[in-house]
């Protein structure tokens, strides 16, 4: 009878000691107050009352960096918040090594956001964003290395900057746009004057070309059923269409 009671006790021991961690989950095992390894994923079995365990997501975490304002490089104050990805690749340091290190990982990832903005004029920040966004991870992923975090991607997700700013811009835009319209229209203007003053020289080598450029604007212009068009025909063509007409009927004596 002792001995079932004995064997059932040692049982239930066992069975308290007993734990499953999923795939993704590992746990660190402490005994007596000192780390003695990690467990899992699957079974495992821990000794009651004098070993515990603290349990390990290793998947990737997403965490949203709250809206930050800060001031650039150039003094403009803008708001900016980003988006950042890490995992856990050592349990035993993300457990040993830091006493929160989500906490731990958000704060150095905010104040590191801060800092790089204050490093970079807003243009920067606003053309330069993927840049930015890669000095940040590297800024980072260093300083989470000891706890076994690894930093997967940081984004800036939105840039807020002041109305009085945005119109500023909205005006240079706009000088921009119209700067490059004035440019290409005097570009267009140099050719077609170029162009022009290759057909007049042209024209006024050959009287002839000029006559046909005429009759050609004469044509264009009867397009119009409702214009009556006056057509003044030079003397060089009357005389050389006589000409031509008093060859033709004079006899062929050969």
């Amino acid at each position: 009878m002792d001995f079932l009671l004995i064997a059932g006790i040692v049982f239930v021991i066992f069975l308290t000691g007993l734990r499953i961690a999923q795939e993704y989950e590992r746990a660190i095992v402490f005994r007596l107050g000192r780390f003695t390894g990690v467990r899992g994923p699957g079974l495992y079995w821990i000794i009651p009352l004098i070993e515990r365990q603290q349990t390990i997501d290793m998947r990737t975490k997403t965490v949203d960096l709250e809206q930050q304002e800060t001031i650039t490089k150039d003094s403009v104050t803008i708001k900016v918040n980003a988006v950042l990805w890490f995992r856990v690749i050592d349990p035993a340091k993300a457990i040993i090594q830091v006493a929160n290190f989500n906490q731990a990982v958000y704060q150095l990832s905010v104040t590191a956001l801060r800092n790089i903005i204050g490093q970079h004029q807003l243009d920067e920040v606003l053309k330069s964003r993927e840049q930015i966004n890669k000095t940040l991870q590297q800024i980072v992923d260093t300083a989470t290395e000891p706890w076994g975090v690894k930093i997967e991607m940081v984004e800036i997700k939105d840039v807020e900057i002041p109305e009085s700013m945005q119109r500023a811009m909205a005006r240079e835009a706009e000088a921009i746009r119209e700067k490059r319209a004035r440019i290409i229209k005097a570009e267009a203007e140099l050719e077609a004057s170029i162009k022009l003053t290759q057909g007049a020289k042209q024209m006024e080598e050959s009287p002839i070309a000029l006559e046909l450029r005429r009759m050609q604007m004469l044509s264009e212009i009867g397009i119009d059923n409702n214009t009556t068009t006056v057509i003044m025909v030079p003397s060089e063509f009357t005389s050389a269409a006589k000409s031509l007409t008093k060859m033709m009927s004079q006899p062929d004596n050969g």
